[in-house]
């Protein structure tokens, strides 16, 4: 079982590994775009823009739920890391697939949602509050999509013995995913300030 890769990977002019300096390079500039989001959000919020009443209209136990969903995936993510560091190449595959799973779970949580708000008349162009939560919570949707499909590829890869470093990177994409949601969470169902 042999732990190489493409060179590219191994490569390091600064010390840190290519694969992870480039996830942490991409995480940066997703900073900026949330940032942007949530900046923007309370700005309008504190401002008291008419329509940021509508956040009492939010579930706060289906956000709850999904933030629960969203922290036991992180916790799988990190056991497919340390069941790869042992070379436990079967294990890593199903916390993997545990993640992708837990990630269709907060997926369909989250069309459960959508379909209430949007049966009941809350579209993203009645205000400016749904404007930001359909844009903040689907951009947020997509980047679950987008490490779940980037989880199947690397299971996949692990399976046939090579490319193991992506756990780690995909790991630390899906933990910034979380950490996303932790702020969207209060923000948008329970801060009603």
């Amino acid at each position: 079982m042999s732990m190489q890769g493409p060179i590219a990977t191994h490569r390091q002019a600064t010390g840190i590994p290519t694969g992870r300096l480039a996830v942490w390079w991409l995480l940066a500039s997703e900073i900026f775009i949330f940032g942007g989001l949530v900046l923007c959000f309370v700005l309008f919020k504190l401002n008291g823009t008419p329509g940021f009443e509508d956040a009492s209209l939010t579930s706060v136990a289906a956000g709850a739920i999904n933030t629960f969903v969203l922290l036991t995936s992180s916790l799988t993510v990190v056991l497919a890391h340390a069941a790869i560091e042992e070379g436990n190449v079967e294990k890593s595959f199903k916390y993997i697939w545990y993640t992708v799973g837990f990630g269709f779970v907060f997926l369909g949580i989250k069309t459960y949602e959508y379909t209430g708000k949007i049966i009941h008349g809350h579209i993203i162009t009645e205000n400016l509050f749904w404007s930001f939560y359909y844009t903040m919570t689907g951009l947020h949707a997509l980047h679950v999509i987008g490490g779940m499909i980037i989880m199947a590829i690397i299971s996949f890869d692990i399976k046939k013995g090579y490319n193991f470093q992506r756990v780690e990177l995909i790991g630390i994409y899906w933990h910034f995913v979380d950490l996303v949601w932790i702020f969207l969470f209060p923000l948008l169902y329970i801060a009603n300030f």
